[in-house]
């Protein structure tokens, strides 16, 4: 079941987020390099931010009374005009609760959207992973940009 975030969420949030982060290869080994150390401080920070703030998202994937995933967005004006998108800024799954429940969330995320009252929904993945871009493709995503970083 896909439901809001609560703040009973948060100790188990942040094991998502770390997970997340160790994934993505935050740690310098990723494809990127990108090195970022995990702070488990900031990864409660940010949830809770996401669960207060006035155009933040905060989804859950629910099992059985213990979230197994979570996707977190902000809906904003996009820089370039008066469009509001909504902007994905973690979305992890447990491996072993994957499959169907990714289209699920992402359901539940593009519904938020919609109710923000944005005509875009964003979704980014770390590196060029096959997988990730073709289960956005099939979403109905397409590339819009391509950032660069780095390290100075």
């Amino acid at each position: 079941m896909i439901r809001s975030g609560t703040i009973s969420d948060t100790a188990r949030a942040v094991e998502l987020l770390r997970d997340s982060h160790a994934a993505a290869g935050f740690d310098g080994t990723g494809a990127s390099g990108f090195e970022v150390a995990f702070e488990t401080s900031y990864a409660e920070r940010l949830f809770v931010q996401h669960l207060e703030m006035m155009n933040g998202c905060a989804l859950v994937n629910d099992i059985q009374g213990r979230a197994e995933g979570i996707l977190l967005a902000v809906a904003h004006e996009h820089p370039f005009g008066p469009v509001w998108l909504a902007s994905e800024t973690a979305w992890w799954i447990d491996p072993e609760h994957r499959g169907y429940s990714a289209f699920a969330m992402l359901d539940a995320y593009e519904a938020w959207a919609r109710g923000k009252g944005c005509r875009f929904a964003g979704m980014a993945a770390m590196g060029d992973d096959p997988v990730i871009a073709r289960l956005y493709e099939r979403r109905g995503y397409v590339r819009a940009e391509t950032h660069f970083l780095k390290a100075v």
